[in-house]
């Protein structure tokens, strides 16, 4: 679309400058240089580039281009037909308007890159897209009926990242090469239905992608799972980001707790799955930042940074200094939490902080001045050492009864909310790093934080505003009831936040915070916050379908000035994505994922070699609640057919969108 990429490229005066300074190299008048020149702004994109005559031979040529001066996403209805609820779709468009007062109007459209339990090739092997593998690399089979036994693969694609390296080296491509990393957060149920919720080690796949040069399309050439056996496999991996340098930056969404493993039939049973022995996972070994290197023959190393802090982590988002780091928290008691590297683009060493909500307003959300707690620095192999050689009772003590009533009474623990229940926690001496870095919710609980969010969810950064914003899916519980810092009212449908970053900040106890993006102000932007229902709609929606229910993914495109909100909400019958543009205003919904399905695997690139994408897959189709009870008798053959008997999901992207 010529307008559009002209719009990317030089201005006109800079394109005229550039011919006026050709024209005095040559000694040539400018006629004869442009003349010669078009050739080379028409590869360049810039066909559209006004011409206007004005005299003799010697006149001025004068450009008039008409370049991009806004973008605008024309939203959808929610799906209204049976066939329309069981698809991943979108009916979205997008109204591109020129500076010389033209628009031009083109749809939007879902592509499905693979499906998982596709089979897919790695060079001459058959692979099976989101398939399941033990720590040796044996596929993990699903024996639950054994009639019908087969190798586990996922329903629950979530994080994505696309990515371009120079001089890629994989055979088989007759475009562009493109590398597509997604990972796999868990598996729904077996084949006999019982639930398999964290119970396998999560994949994560690399498929090299072969990119049309003219459409920008994208085909599968290879497909196969990182080796994760030198990080001690991955648990619920969930979203992710693209750090600036270019890797991908994953996540472990829960921590397994420690103190109370021994009864965590769920954790033992990944051991099982993994190691083939229910004890031999270490649950410091988890929840913490892998991150994925891709390398030009499309094969990947990982690593895994255990100085980020022990949390419910979502996914990390990295700020323009390539140091610091804002983490979503999810899950109940949870905090926000803020890592400074020590070194640019290196998270193996670094400062963890957390918190403290003041709060300025209840209604509509809340809002809050932050400051920060520091809980410690460390290096990735430092606390991975405590990991390997601590247990729980090493590090605390805790008590779900007030040892202060014991007799003899015992005044030393301090009282503390953990995963939405009421502890006492008393910490060994001398092991201040070790909680701080493996026992991060308690300990931070401990300083003060205020660990009374719940279900943080996914974070985006928009740079040239300088904030960042942070989804809460469901505000309730520890934030709306009458303890602690955090009290605003519930609203079920959840909201996103903004939160307002600054330099020359001090940590609690007076010490400069070395980063110019530091959280100071934190509140919830009106337009998205959600809409709790009296009583269900007529399809069973029990919160308002035209505004956002339980947002989760978010992402942010700079070019657009556009933020991308993906739902995962227990309030939608159909869950959505949507574009909020932070100009105007405007809420735009774009895509629906098939009922009882998450939207997933948010991510938006703006420019590749032309074309843009917003990546998207979806988890859990048919994952049936109350709420669809009205539409399950009529969506449910469709999507049985349609995804597998909810055993597939899509990995997929929206086209449509220019390259900016």
């Amino acid at each position: 679309m010529t307008r559009a990429i002209f719009a990317m490229s030089p201005t006109s005066e800079n394109a005229l400058s550039v011919l006026g300074a050709a024209a005095n190299q040559a000694s040539l008048p400018r006629r004869h240089v442009l003349k010669g020149a078009l050739g080379g702004f028409a590869a360049m994109g810039l066909s559209g580039f006004g011409l206007s005559a004005c005299g003799g031979s010697d006149s001025v040529l004068v450009a008039s281009p008409a370049t991009l001066s806004s973008v605008e996403f024309l939203g959808m209805v929610a799906p209204t037909t049976d066939v329309l609820r069981a698809d991943s779709y979108t009916s979205a468009s997008i109204k591109l308007s020129y500076s010389d007062a033209s628009s031009k109007t083109q749809a939007l459209a879902y592509n499905t890159i693979f499906k998982t339990g596709d089979t897919l090739k790695n060079g001459s092997t058959n692979v099976i897209a989101g398939a399941y593998y033990d720590i040796n690399g044996n596929p993990i089979i699903d024996n639950s009926v054994p009639a019908s036994a087969e190798p586990f693969y996922s329903d629950c694609p979530d994080g994505n990242a696309l990515i371009a390296l120079a001089n890629p080296t994989v055979p088989g491509v007759t475009g562009n090469t493109l590398f597509l990393v997604t990972q796999y957060e868990y598996k729904s149920r077996d084949n006999a239905g019982v639930s398999m919720y964290g119970k396998l080690p999560s994949p994560i796949s690399i498929t090299t992608l072969d990119q049309d040069k003219t459409t920008g399309a994208l085909k599968v050439v290879k497909h196969f799972n990182v080796d994760t056996k030198p990080v001690h496999g991955l648990w619920i991996t969930c979203a992710s980001s693209l750090s600036p340098w270019n890797t991908y930056l994953s996540s472990e969404e829960y921590e397994p707790d420690a103190v109370n493993i021994a009864t965590n039939t769920m954790f033992q049973a990944f051991s099982l799955n993994l190691f083939g022995s229910t004890t031999a996972a270490n649950p410091y070994h988890y929840a913490h930042v892998p991150e994925v290197t891709v390398l030009p023959d499309g094969s990947a190393t990982i690593v895994k940074h255990y100085c980020l802090g022990r949390v419910a982590r979502e996914l990390v988002e990295v700020c323009p200094d390539n140091k610091t780091v804002l983490m979503g928290d999810d899950g109940t008691n949870t905090g926000l939490f803020m890592f400074i590297a020590d070194k640019e683009k290196d998270l193996s060493a670094g400062t963890l902080y957390v918190a403290k909500w003041t709060q300025t307003s209840a209604t509509v959300g809340g809002a809050a001045t932050l400051s920060w707690i520091k809980m410690g620095h460390a290096s990735s192999d430092y606390v991975k050492g405590l990991a390997d050689s601590l247990t729980a009772s090493d590090i605390v003590t805790v008590s779900v009864t007030d040892p202060a009533l014991a007799i003899p009474a015992d005044t030393s623990f301090t009282k503390i909310a953990f995963n939405g229940k009421t502890e006492w926690v008393k910490f060994a001496p001398g092991k201040e790093l070790a909680a701080a870095f493996l026992e991060t919710h308690r300990y931070a609980a401990f300083l003060g934080a205020s660990m009374e969010f719940s279900k943080m969810e996914g974070v985006a950064l928009n740079r040239k505003d300088k904030v960042a914003y942070i989804a809460m899916s469901y505000i309730q519980k520890s934030m709306s009831d009458a303890v602690g810092d955090i009290q605003v009212g519930v609203i079920n449908a959840g909201a996103t936040y903004e939160l307002q970053l600054a330099a020359a900040q001090q940590d609690s106890a007076g010490a400069t915070i070395g980063s110019d993006w530091v959280p100071t102000v934190m509140a919830a932007v009106p337009a998205l916050v959600g809409e709790d229902l009296v009583a269900p709609d007529a399809v069973g929606n029990t919160a308002n379908v035209d505004k956002i229910a339980n947002a989760d993914n978010l992402k942010f495109s700079e070019k657009l000035r556009t933020l991308f909100i993906g739902e995962d909400s227990g309030q939608h019958v159909n869950n959505f994505v949507w574009a909020y543009n932070v100009d105007s205003k405007k809420l735009s919904r774009i895509q629906s994922v098939p009922a009882g399905g998450e939207a997933t695997g948010l991510e938006v690139v703006d420019n590749l070699n032309g074309f843009a994408y917003i990546l998207g897959n979806f988890q859990h189709p048919g994952d049936w609640g109350a709420i669809h009870a009205v539409i399950k008798t009529g969506v449910e053959p469709l999507l049985n057919a349609k995804w597998n008997n909810r055993k597939s999901s899509a990995i997929g992207y929206i086209s449509g969108v220019p390259g900016l």
